[in-house]
């Protein structure tokens, strides 16, 4: 009766329309439907919820939990680890400032570390910039799995977030679905560590997508990569590539520990906005196909080998996205110079790694003032983006206002890959090392929040530092 009754209403609104202007109108209709009222089971409540199980959206929810929260986090893939273990990251950048002097990282990532070497699946570099730690991603899944049934965080797996709950103008919920059905999850206060600022975004609050987003890269696990240890792999590909259509981009990769299988990180995914339903689908069928490329370059012009496709992610590895408008946004100046902040809630000494949309290859500057543009196939072009000093930074910070949401709602805090920053100091900043210390800070602010009855911006930054340091992080 009801849909009839609105079939009714839709009918008469088109009286006394010229036919162009009935069709245009039934053309419209037929873009929307209709979604039927009805109530939505809570199926979950807690101090805090934790949107985005990544290592950012772990940490943050263990932080919270060990300070005495009731912690719910909510994972759309069927594990934990985010670009570590489902995209296959498996490298970590140092935990030491530029020189390898200074330890300026610890916390829960130098705890994941820790737990993975006693299983022989984790191994540091010394002195690289480019690698701290490599690691098993498959043993980290299982890691994390611990780590958070030690806190007693309930996490939901397969169970994609749909929607805000507002009442009486405050975030109260979120509507989330799973094979379960559509539920609702109530809490006090709530972290989006989505990665895209999926519930930032549908809060309607002020976000922006940059319009030369860093590209996404497919990587790969191939076995017996040591058949190709004579063999300039970045020399093949740039020659035959064109051969198999393989766009110019960027390679380098990591062994996995104690095993002759490989991680390669060699595709990238031009002109794709990942937070975009059918350009997040193409990115998985094109980087799938890049790895393809690669794999038939390899077998073709370096025989012989013995190399075989061991494992493809189950997400691509997304560098950017959307960001949140927050409270301040950290510009290139900041990183670069080693800018100290009075609400420092993470130190970095990651070059600043720009992956570009609009060329092949990668532009690296240093805190030290050297800038190299680097392009596989071809010799390093050396430069500066600034003239020598006597002395440098060795490290970077990243303040809690980049944290901070504007907009109205005082229970929401956001980590990850989406907080405010310009393009060349997210180029630096967005590697997991530092994501993760955003979980921990975003984690930690929640249980003050909390426990103080104060929105996020009311928090005192040193309170938050000290707290932070108590639980085990290097605030300097």
């Amino acid at each position: 009766m009801r849909r009839r009754r609105f079939c009714q209403v839709a009918a008469l609104g088109t009286m006394g329309l010229t036919s162009a202007d009935q069709a245009q109108a039934k053309a419209a209709r037929q873009q929307v439907v209709i979604e039927t009222r009805r109530e939505i089971p809570v199926i979950d409540e807690a101090d805090i919820c934790i949107l985005g199980g990544s290592c950012t959206g772990v940490f943050a929810a263990i932080r919270a939990a060990r300070l005495g929260a009731n912690v719910v986090l909510v994972e759309k893939q069927n594990c934990l680890g985010g670009v570590a273990t489902s995209a296959m990251v498996n490298v970590w950048h140092s935990l030491y400032d530029t020189e390898f002097k200074r330890q300026i990282i610890a916390g829960l990532t130098l705890e994941a570390i820790e737990r993975l070497q006693k299983r022989g699946a984790a191994e540091s570099f010394d002195k690289s910039a480019s690698k701290g730690c490599g690691f098993n991603s498959e043993e980290l899944k299982i890691e994390l799995d611990e780590m958070v049934s030690e806190a007693k965080v309930r996490v939901y797996f397969h169970t994609l977030f749909s929607a805000p709950v507002i009442e009486d103008g405050e975030l109260s919920a979120v509507i989330v679905e799973n094979k379960s059905g559509r539920a609702a999850i109530r809490a006090k206060v709530f972290v989006d560590a989505t990665g895209d600022a999926d519930l930032c975004h549908r809060l309607k609050l002020p976000t922006y997508v940059r319009k030369n987003l860093q590209p996404p890269t497919a990587c790969a696990r191939f076995g017996a990569w040591s058949s190709l240890e004579s063999v300039d792999v970045n020399k093949i590909l740039a020659e035959h590539r064109d051969e198999f259509a393989l766009p110019e981009g960027f390679i380098w990769g990591n062994r996995v520990p104690d095993s002759d299988v490989y991680m390669l990180a060699g595709t990238r995914v031009y002109d794709v906005d990942c937070s975009d339903a059918k350009e997040l689908t193409h990115a998985e069928i094109e980087g799938r196909r890049q790895i393809r490329a690669i794999m038939d370059i390899l077998r073709k012009y370096a025989p012989p080998n013995d190399i075989s496709l061991q494992a493809l992610p189950s997400q691509i590895g997304i560098r950017e996205t959307r960001h949140v408008r927050c409270r301040y946004q950290l510009t290139g100046d900041d990183v670069l110079t080693g800018r100290r902040f009075d609400d420092a809630i993470a130190n970095g000494s990651y070059r600043v790694d720009i992956h570009h949309q609009d060329k092949p290859g990668i532009t690296l500057r240093y805190l030290d003032g050297r800038e190299q543009y680097s392009r596989p196939g071809y010799s390093n072009e050396e430069g500066r983006w600034r003239e020598k000093t006597d002395s440098n930074p060795t490290f970077y910070q990243i303040p809690f206002r980049c944290l901070a949401p504007e907009g109205s709602y005082g229970n929401l805090v956001v980590a990850g890959r989406m907080l405010d920053a310009d393009e060349v100091a997210f180029s630096g900043v967005r590697v997991m090392v530092n994501m993760n210390q955003t979980g921990e800070a975003a984690g930690t602010a929640a249980w003050m929040a909390l426990d103080q009855r104060v929105s996020i911006g009311q928090l005192h930054p040193t309170e938050l530092r000290e707290l932070l340091a108590k639980g085990g992080s290097l605030i300097v």
